[in-house]
């Protein structure tokens, strides 16, 4: 099994477990509408333009809403249980669903374990946790382009990536799926720790960082 398809099981299971009310770290969000954004995803590639085109945000989020209210939740649940279908992109393309969905899932199932109480960050296998640093370490000036402040992220082993040159900076450190939470804007429920003066650190705990 990829590490994509995994992420993508033990994600639907946990919203089996929880409901469709649970809090999830996605603002504003509940496990219904994160599950709804999942469906969307993989099923109406018309309405998805939405999730990274800011003035198409008002259909994708009104197609979202039409999906969540349309079918049951163990329905939708259902639907990404199952995977994308043969015409998605997802579906037909050779490596696709590895590609592009082992981030997303991860990053979603994260989503909704970091909003219950108690969690605990989990044991990651080796080669997942490795193939993460390799995508956030190139990913990482994309996705720190909006830091308020030059940022660099640090393994414990002490390897690190530039995500943003600029003065004064923060160095970032914590294993590759917290620096991956920290670089998707879930600064709050990354367990990571910074470097730099305090100003700084605080300007970039509050920002908006993330594709």
């Amino acid at each position: 099994m990829t590490h994509a398809r995994a992420e993508r099981a033990a994600l639907t299971d946990l919203l089996d477990r929880l409901g469709p009310d649970a809090p999830t770290l996605c603002a504003g969000w509940t496990t219904a509408d994160l599950t709804a954004h999942l469906v969307l995803r993989e099923r109406r590639p018309d309405a998805a333009g939405g999730i990274a085109i800011k003035p198409l945000a008002g259909y994708t989020a009104s197609v979202q809403n039409k999906i969540k209210t349309g079918r049951s939740y163990p329905e939708l649940v259902d639907a990404v249980r199952q995977g994308p279908p043969r015409w998605s992109p997802y579906g037909f393309l050779p490596g696709m669903d590895d590609l592009v969905n082992t981030l997303e899932f991860l990053v979603h199932h994260e989503d909704v374990r970091r909003a219950q109480p108690g969690w605990q960050p989990r044991e990651l296998p080796a080669d997942l946790t490795e193939a993460l640093w390799k995508r956030v370490s190139a990913g990482a000036r994309l996705m720190l382009r909006k830091a308020p402040v030059g940022v660099v992220l640090r393994l414990p082993d002490g390897r690190k990536a530039g995500g943003k040159k600029a003065e004064p900076h923060v160095i970032v450190t914590g294993e590759p799926v917290e620096l991956l939470m920290f670089a998707f804007g879930r600064q709050e429920h990354a367990r990571v720790t910074y470097e730099g003066d305090q100003p700084s650190v605080d300007r970039l705990r509050t920002a908006a960082l993330g594709l």
